[in-house]
């Protein structure tokens, strides 16, 4: 889902110009960027799906900390507070939830593998669609928001830049673009 995270990004700069694109894009990763230093420490992990060799929904995704419920939450707020202090209150309210955007597309994605609370305190129910499990959905699923999020950027972009700044926003899509599509591409050519 991680090119569906982008495009959301695109959808949220099309609607809140002034908080910076960048900062809007590390928004989106978030969950997943906390996930890297956690995994390193074996804290979180990755577990093959029995039958599975690669691509979409290939790794049950044991990150009881950076994706449960309220670990999701509280990464948001405390993204959003950083942003905040500098930026001010709205840019804090908009990154946060860019931020826990994150966990409710992966809710679509992710099979039974995100708890509600950190390490599943209490052993509750883990929560995911499993979308993972039927890939024409899944790449349909980013592919739409990859989509969406660049005509609506791109919309957004041409009313509000001045004709010497065109070029360079152009060029900037076209990059963001390219590397999603090829996000999505090495993810279906991974499931064939």
């Amino acid at each position: 889902m991680i090119a569906g995270h982008f495009g959301f990004a695109a959808i949220v700069k099309s609607r809140e110009p002034r908080v910076p694109l960048w900062s809007l894009m590390l928004a989106t990763a978030w969950l997943d960027i906390v996930f890297i230093p956690l995994f390193m420490m074996n804290a979180e992990s990755l577990s093959p799906v029995p039958g599975l060799h690669g691509g979409y929904g290939a790794s049950i995704i044991n990150a009881d900390y950076s994706h449960s419920l309220l670990g999701a939450l509280a990464l948001s707020v405390v993204l959003g507070l950083v942003f905040g202090v500098r930026w001010g209150r709205r840019c804090a309210v908009v990154l946060g939830f860019v931020s826990f955007s994150h966990w409710l597309l992966d809710l679509l994605v992710h099979r039974g593998d995100m708890p509600i609370l950190p390490a599943n305190a209490g052993n509750l129910s883990r929560f995911g669609f499993a979308l993972w499990q039927y890939p024409a959905i899944s790449a349909f699923l980013e592919l739409l928001l990859v989509l969406l999020g660049a005509v609506m950027y791109w919309r957004t972009a041409r009313c509000v830049t001045s004709e010497s700044n065109r070029g360079r926003r152009l060029a900037a899509l076209a990059g963001c673009l390219i590397a999603a599509f090829g996000i999505l591409i090495l993810g279906i050519d991974l499931v064939s």
